[in-house]
């Protein structure tokens, strides 16, 4: 029996939240005796998934049927489903991304299994049982969850999990789902990527600068700009300025928008409000700069800057700059 990860790519590189599931998955085999695999689907380039290797992952099996470049639902459950009974895989994990959200419902049902989302540490396992704890209410409360079915499956939550380095390559093997034109039958017709310029993919980002109303104007969003460009960051926005079109709506982290987990945050010009940190408090380190010292975001700071963003950011804009140098 060994332990199954789904590890998902970008630009046929394998994503740091699949890094952080496997380092999970590598773990919980050893406590469980066994041997973790990682199961890729799609593009992604072999020598990245041989390097997985270094999260202690010890086979990949590779699907690379390009029909399965673009994301599909059933076609992707499908996949994992078999290799989870090729494996004889009664634990499978991944990470906690829109993917994840797509298939774990859908494969506990396959599977009869039992699920556990938005996970944030190993499990505790007492013979057949696992107990896991979960983020609840938005990342404010955490609940202990036991897992007792035969297949167990979990979704990690990004960020929570530190990347191993064991060292070691992990041998690479094809494999196939025998997919039908059945299983895409709900296959999306048109893909539109967001547009960064050249710059860094929002949802993968390790830093983001996010700006809000307290920079006055769409005429001051170069500052946001200059910033990210500076410190090799995405862009982001709070609702209110994607909803008065200062920017657009692709780019507004929060509750209703984008979910965000870099290891640095910065929020310029917004208040904090508990539907925006939703979004951005599974940063690892959070930065503030506001004019108001009441502002709600200082609670959740790590560090803050009371002034006023038209003033600081050009400043920091300067520093960031300097560094490369």
């Amino acid at each position: 029996m060994s332990v199954l990860v789904l590890v998902e790519g970008l630009n046929g590189e394998i994503k740091k939240s699949s890094l952080e599931a496997a380092s999970y998955g590598s773990q919980v085999a050893k406590e469980l005796g066994t041997t973790a695999t990682a199961l890729a689907i799609g593009e992604v380039h072999e020598d990245a998934l041989a390097k997985l290797g270094e999260q202690g992952i010890s086979r990949v099996l590779y699907d690379n049927d390009p029909r399965l470049n673009n994301f599909v639902t059933e076609a992707y459950v499908k996949v994992i489903a078999k290799a989870a009974a090729q494996e004889n895989s009664k634990v499978i994990i991944f990470s906690n991304t829109n993917i994840g959200a797509a298939v774990g419902s859908r494969l506990a049902v396959r599977l009869n299994g039992s699920l556990a989302t938005n996970v944030t540490q190993l499990p505790k396992i007492n013979g057949n049982s696992f107990t896991v704890t979960r983020g609840v209410f938005s990342g404010k409360a955490f609940a202990d969850v036991e897992l007792t079915s035969d297949v167990k499956i979990i979704a990690v939550k990004k960020n929570s999990i530190e990347i191993t380095n064991q060292g070691g390559t992990a041998t690479v093997e094809k494999f196939s789902a025998d997919l039908t034109d059945a299983d895409f039958a709900a296959a999306p017709k048109e893909t539109v990527m967001q547009d960064t310029d050249g710059g860094v993919l929002l949802p993968e980002a390790e830093i983001v600068v996010s700006g809000g109303r307290g920079l006055k104007g769409p005429e001051n969003w170069h500052l946001i700009e200059d910033l990210a460009k500076a410190l090799g960051a995405a862009t982001a926005c709070s609702k209110p300025v994607a909803d008065i079109g200062w920017r657009p709506h692709h780019e507004h982290v929060g509750q209703t928008g984008i979910t965000v987990s870099p290891n640095l945050y910065i929020a310029v010009g917004i208040s904090g409000a508990i539907q925006h940190l939703a979004g951005v408090n599974s940063s690892k380190v959070i930065v503030v700069i506001n004019k108001d010292p009441e502002a709600p975001f200082f609670k959740a700071a790590d560090y803050g800057i009371v002034g006023d963003a038209l003033e600081v950011v050009p400043k920091l804009i300067e520093a960031a700059k300097a560094l490369d140098k």
